[in-house]
Formats: C-alpha cells, structure tokens, sequence
C-alpha cells in the first residue's frame, strides 16, 4: 500500500425511492436495480443523473434470503456454508489450479430443473482452494475471521481500437478472469485465467463488512466509510492480450505494482454494497435513538366544537434507513485529477510521480478495454488521455536514471510525440556547471534514430541531438550523425564533434568513414579522399557493417542511397560491391533490400538491371553466401547474361569480374567445354563486351551446381542462328546428355567443331557413338560432296582413327559403309588388324 491520495472517485448521489427496508439489493443489465424486502421485489431504472425510476415490482412465495443477477450461462456467486458449533484451527494453505482438488471438500451440483439430457453440459473447474488460520496469540473474535464477498470478474475486450477510436470488430473475447475474495481485514485478489496466481493484497485501515470488485477500482465498506482501491486487473489483461508488453513498442504498468486508496468518504450506518457499470449501491442505516415526545402548547385553545380530544402515542421508536446510488465519475474527470495532483511532484525526481502516472495510466486502460460500452465521444476522449498518459510516463522515465528507464521508449511511442516534441519537454538546465542527460532519454533518442523514422530535426535540435550524445555518449556521435533524422545538421558542426573525438582518443575506422561522408556535404573532395586512403579496402568494408546507413537509408519505407554510396558509384564501385556483400553477409540488409539499392542507385526502373548489381549477384556467388538461394541466383544472372546477349545490349559500366576471374575465384563457374572455343572461334564479328557475357554465361553451364532444366524455357529469345545462341544451345543439350541432336547440328553448322565435341563428350557409355552415329553421319555426308567436303573428310580420318583403336576387326568390318572405297579403309583395317600385335 502507497498511500491515500484523497481523489474523487464518486459524484453525485440519488436515494432509491423504496417503500420497505430493503433486505437484499443487487443491480444488473445496461440500467437495472433490484431490492427485495421481505416477500416483495422491486425494479428500478438507473439513467445518468436522473432520479431513479420505478420499473416494475412482483411478489414472492416467501421472504427473499439472496438475491443475484447474471448474464445467461454465467563433340458468478457460490453460496457460503458456514459452522456456528466449533472453530478448528489449522495450517494455513493454498492450493492453486486443479492441485485444489486435494483439498478433500467435494462438490456437487444441485439440479436445478433441467431435464437430464441438458445436465451433463454442466460443469465446474477447481480454481483455488484457500485455508486460513486464525492468530491464537492474541484473542481474535470470529467476526474477525470470516470470509465475505466472494466475486468472479471477467474482463472482455470487444475489438482492438483504431487511432480513430472506431473498433476493428464487435466480437465479445475474454481476456482475463478474476477471483475475488475479503476477511474483514485483508482481502486478496488472484487472477485465475491460464493459471492461478496472487496479484493483490489489500489491507484495509479498518474492519470491513462488504467489498465489490470492479474493472477499475475495489470499493470496501466499514461502518462509516466507503473506500475506494485501485486495482490491477487491467495490467493484467493487458499482458494476457499482448505477452509481448514491456518492449520497446508496448509498455504496461506492473502487476506487482502496490495498491493504493484513492478516496476514504464517509457514510453514517454502512451495511450493504453492490455494484453495476457506473453505479455504486449503499444501504445505510441509522442506529434507533428515542423520539422525544411532543410537548402540548398550554395557549392552545380548543374549539368547542372538538368534544373530545386524541393525544396521539409517539410510535415505537424506527431506525433511520436509506438506499443511495453513488454514481462514480467518468474515468476522463479522474483521471484528469490524477493528472493535477502528480504535478505535486513534477519537480523531484521520485516514484510517487510514477506511481500516480501509471494508476491515472491503468484507469485510461481500464476503460478503453471494453470499448462497447463507450459512446464515439468518450472513445475520442479516452484515447487521448491514454496518448497524454503515455507521454507523462515517458517524461518521468526519461528523467529517472534507473533500472526501468529504458521504458521511455515504448511510452514516447504509445504517446503519439514525435523526436521533436519530446525534445521540446526535455529540461535542458545545467546542474552544477555540466549539461546531464538521463539514460532514459538518451535510450529513446538513441533508438528513436537508429529506427530510420520518417521525421527529420531541424537544424538547432540536430545539434542539440549531438551535444547531448558527445557528453553522454561519446562513442554513438557517428552513428548518430549517420541517421536520416540528422539530415539536416550544419557539416561544420558534425565534423567538429568528430574532430574532438580524434583529439579524445577515440580514433576509429567508422569516425573516418562518418568525417569522408560530411566532408562530401561540405564539398571537401581532398578532405574525403585523404579520409578515404587512411585505411585499407577491407577496414573501410568493416567500418560500413558498423553502420551500413553510411551507405543505405530508408525514408517512408523507401531504400535511399546515400551521396557517400552514389560517389563511391563512381569512385570506388568495387569498393561498394565488397561493402554490400559484407552488409549481406552480417544480416545488416535483404536480398531484396540489396537489389533495390542498386537499380534505385543505378536509377534504373524496376525492369532494367544495371551492370553494377550484376556485379553484385556475380560476387555473391563468388563469396557462397549461406543465405543465398544458389538457383535463384543463377537464374538472375542467365536471364541477364540471355537478355544482353539476345539484345547485343552491351553493359552500361566496366564488369568488375571477367569471366577468367570468376572462374579461377568461384566453384559455381566451370572450366568451359574445349569444343566450345573451336565453336566460337568460327565467329569473328563478336565484341569484347559481347563474348564476355557469352563465358560467363557459358561458364555457368558448365559448372556443377547449374540446374540445366530450369534455363531451358528461358532460352528461347537467343536465337541457334548466332554462333553465339548455338554454343548455350548445345551445351545445355549437352547437359541434358542428347548426344545425337548435338552431333546433327554440330555437323551441319560447324563440322570443325564435332571432333574436339566427341573427344569431350563421347567416352564412357556414350563411347559407342563414334561408329554408332558419328561414322555413319560422315560417311553419308561426305557423298553428297559440297563447300563442307574437306572438313567432313577430316573429321571422317579422325574418327577412323578413334574407332580402330576401339573395336576389334570383326566389328570395324561391320561398322564400314559397304560402298566406300577399300584403298580410303585399307590403312585403318591394317592398324585394326595389328593392334593385338603391337600391344
């Protein structure tokens, strides 16, 4: 327990016009009040501020003992057995969840009419099972042990709020349920949704005689006061909706947060309480006293025609009894007068501010949980007092240097403040000659830039920004000037403080990349070279992984090069290829993210691909980067290397790579095909440019990890009637082993080809091609004569050659075409026919 705030939780109050003592009351629905007085019940409309209305009354069989309103189902009261006869004192005991079964009470359910068929939806679940003992050290009268006020809270959430306060959906869902339970000196308050557990112990000042548990507040009655508690139910629902609060975009207050009493108002003769919405329902009653009995005015004169005279008895003396509705104010006005009263302690740093922030906090929350209840108006209202809320949290936070000062963050961010008007509230005074800064606040700005927000601080709060971080946190200045948020600072100003920080000491590889950056601004292009050449290539690598947004930035949910990235573009574009990659490998930036930067920074549209993001996808095969998809990959560069070469489009920039070096540096890129250069050479017309995509393309396919099937489709736009479109097309069928269709084209477009071809490809299981389809296809071909003749009769020779060695002279015989010329044979038949001989 804090302390007793003195608010003012109620407003006005109405009396109940019933006609009997009530016996029990209870209230229920949008409006209604029930009070039963002995056999009779009467119904009462509650409606704002108006008096209370009579609705309707009805009879009874016989004197109302309890009295209870609740929702239906619910080549939500448990009646209480009570022992008048003995008092066993023993252990105290608490069992939590279904372990309470073992506490031995068995339950049964009465029946309550229902046919047997709808009984066995019925049933019940052990919560809690609690045993107290009594201290026997001291006399202890058994009014003192007694339980009352047993209650079950649900609390329901109709739909999650937009900014607009209009609800998502309509749909009724249980968040949280609450158990309730009071001795007349302590009462405990457990949350029993998931699992069972203790949230709340509340001692009262005085002896209670009857407790109400509400979303937003515990009210207690004595004799002569009613009490006023505030609860933590909506804390509690509040992480049972969002198991991710506290971080640093939510924020709740605890659970285990202390309870306090907002308002101790007194009433005279307090017996009953109930509650329902807005309302609180109090019976009072007076102790009787005697009435004195009326005096006769001896002046009075009778009249002669009174012939007799009537002293009329004083009645049996009566006690005095009311029923009040207590109507509590709207949780705006209080929350407003919580609000007022924290400023009490605006100007000392302590918890008591937190504290009351964060109960003004949880009554805003409280209220907005079940937003079915609320008109557009309140809404409106409430969501703006939650905003205010957050916002008064995040100051007292930010002036705390303690353990939970990191909540800044989440509450500057529920707050709706922009960077800058959370600035404007920071007390910028100076404490004993030197400027302190809070780490809450220093948290929150910290993030606040490192979170690439579309907000950008004018001149003097930039500058105040790295003030503020050069005297408490040196070592993040360059970071912090490296945010889009910082944009606007003066150059001279941000390179002073990184010239301090060289004087300081602290000399790093990221000072001189932020200090080559702001000497670009400052049109200093010595002073950034000179910065430039103090490192090697790969310390400037590593300095860009410390902080990639040197390079890249996002502003509203676009990728921004910055101008440092579009010099070195032209400077130093390995250098920004090696940096990427580098930010790639350390999880600093997406693939996709990756891509975007450089057609954004090339300006190229979504559909053309620069040279310089080829570049990029040729080093990230280079680098076999685990997170890479290798045919995704290879399907970006193919397609490229297809679509250029289809084209005859040249690159727009100088490669970085030739294919020579991508395939002396990478596994992917294979040594290409010998037959493929006897092929290629037979076209003279090719470009350097030309050919260049060409190896690459073909080193591709030659290489082991190349998924042949997939290219296939994309092929079609390099037409077989280039050089160049034939060579990808006969290596890819190559690939997929089609031998024979290899050989038919091989030796109608480039005869000299097919010999290194089957010296390549026909060995092994395809051995048998050279006499099976190679010699046939010669020997056929060189009959019909033609400008071809000499490079077929060649090929012929050489495949004689191959074939004499390879088959015995049985099968050579076999093999030979029955019209060729004997004297054209003779010789091959010669070394068939030796070659045992010889061996």
């Amino acid at each position: 327990m804090v302390q007793l705030y003195n608010l003012h939780p109620f407003g006005s109050q109405q009396v109940v016009p019933c006609k009997l003592e009530p016996d029990r009351f209870c209230g229920g629905g949008r409006d209604a009040l029930f009070v039963a007085a002995g056999c009779k019940v009467e119904a009462f409309a509650v409606a704002g501020q108006e008096l209370c209305q009579p609705r309707c009354a009805f009879s009874t069989l016989g004197r109302v003992l309890r009295l209870a309103y609740s929702e239906a189902g619910i080549s939500n009261e448990i009646s209480q057995l009570e022992s008048d006869d003995f008092v066993i004192c023993q252990k105290p005991l608490e069992l939590l969840g279904e372990k309470s079964e073992q506490s031995g009470l068995s339950v049964t359910l009465e029946s309550t009419g229902l046919a047997d068929e709808k009984r066995k939806y019925s049933h019940f679940q052990h919560l809690l099972y609690r045993r107290f003992a009594p201290d026997i050290s001291s006399y202890v009268l058994s009014d003192d042990i007694k339980l009352h006020s047993l209650q079950l809270l649900p609390i329901y959430q109709t739909g999650s709020l937009t900014s607009d306060g209009k609800n998502l959906s309509q749909e009724k869902e249980l968040l949280s349920l609450f158990c309730f339970f009071s001795l007349p000196h302590v009462g405990y308050l457990y949350m029993v949704v998931k699992s069972v557990e203790l949230m709340s112990v509340y001692q009262y000042p005085e002896k209670s005689q009857q407790a109400v548990l509400t979303p937003q507040f515990l009210h207690v009655i004595t004799s002569n006061n009613l009490q006023c508690f505030t609860v933590r139910c909506s804390a509690a629902a509040a992480r049972e909706e969002d198991p991710y609060m506290d971080t640093t975009l939510k924020a709740c207050p605890p659970v285990s947060m202390d309870v306090c009493a907002l308002r101790i108002q007194l009433f005279i003769g307090l017996k009953a309480i109930c509650h329902f919405k807005n309302h609180i329902i109090l019976l009072t009653k007076a102790e009787p006293e005697a009435i004195p009995e009326r005096r006769q005015s001896p002046k009075r004169l009778l009249s002669r025609k009174d012939t007799s005279v009537k002293i009329k008895i004083p009645p049996v003396a009566e006690a005095g009894w009311n029923l009040y509705i207590v109507n509590t104010i709207s949780p705006v006005q209080l929350y407003k007068e919580m609000i007022d009263y924290s400023n009490t302690y605006k100007t000392v740093k302590t918890q008591s501010c937190i504290h009351l922030l964060s109960e003004a906090h949880l009554l805003v929350r409280a209220a907005l949980m079940d937003a079915s209840q609320l008109e557009p108006g309140e809404k409106a209202e409430l969501l703006e007092a939650f905003k205010e809320s957050c916002g008064h949290l995040g100051d007292c936070y930010s002036r705390l240097d303690s353990q939970h000062s990191h909540l800044t963050l989440p509450y500057y961010k529920m707050s709706g403040l922009s960077m800058a008007e959370v600035l404007a509230r920071t007390d910028w005074t100076v404490e004993d000659g030197l400027q302190k800064y809070e780490r809450g606040l220093i948290f929150y700005i910290n993030h606040s830039l490192y979170e690439n927000l579309d907000e950008e601080l004018n001149e003097k709060l930039a500058a105040k920004v790295v003030q503020m971080f050069y005297v408490a946190e040196p070592k993040q200045v360059p970071h912090i000037l490296c945010s889009p948020s910082m944009k606007n600072i003066n150059p001279l100003t941000a390179m002073s403080y990184l010239r301090k920080l060289d004087t300081s000491g602290f000399s790093s590889i990221l000072v001189t990349l932020t200090k080559a950056a702001v000497a670009l601004k400052m049109g200093d292009l010595d002073m950034h070279r000179n910065e430039m050449k103090s490192h090697s290539e790969m310390k400037l690598v590593c300095g860009f992984i410390l902080e990639p947004r040197l390079l890249i930035q996002q502003r509203k949910g676009q990728i921004v090069p910055t101008e440092l990235a579009l010099h070195l573009k032209e400077t130093q574009p390995g250098l920004l290829v090696a940096s990427v990659l580098g930010l790639q490998k350390n999880n600093k930036i997406g693939i996709e993210e990756a891509d975007s930067f450089f057609k954004v920074l090339c300006a190229k549209d979504e559909d053309t691909i620069p040279q310089l993001l080829v570049d990029f996808w040729e080093a990230q095969l280079v680098a076999c980067l685990p997170d890479v998809v290798l045919q995704e990959l290879f399907f970006k560069l193919t397609s490229q290397y297809i679509w250029r070469l289809s084209k005859r489009q040249p690159p727009d920039t100088t490669p970085l790579r030739t294919s020579e070096d991508l395939i002396n540096a990478c596994s992917h890129y294979g040594l290409i095909y010998p037959w493929v250069h006897v092929l290629i050479s037979s076209d003279s017309l090719a470009d350097k440019n030309y050919t260049e995509d060409l190896s690459k393309l073909q080193s591709l396919i030659c290489g082991p990890s190349f998924d042949i099937a997939s290219i296939i489709p994309f092929l079609e736009p390099l037409s077989e009637d280039t050089i160049a479109g034939l060579s990808v097309h006969v290596l890819c069928r190559t690939r997929l082993k089609e031998y024979e269709q290899c050989i038919d084209i091989l030796l109608e477009r480039c005869p000299e080809a097919v010999i290194p071809y089957a010296n390549h490809e026909l060995k092994e299981e395809n051995r048998t091609l050279w006499w099976k389809k190679l010699l046939p296809e010669l020997c056929q071909r060189i009959k019909c004569g033609g400008e071809k003749y000499q490079l077929y009769l060649s090929s012929l020779k050489e495949t004689l050659s191959i074939v004499a060695v390879e088959l015995e002279l049985k099968d050579f015989v076999n093999v030979l075409p029955e019209d060729g010329t004997a004297t054209f044979f003779l010789p091959y038949l010669l070394y068939c026919s030796r070659k045992k001989s010889l061996t």
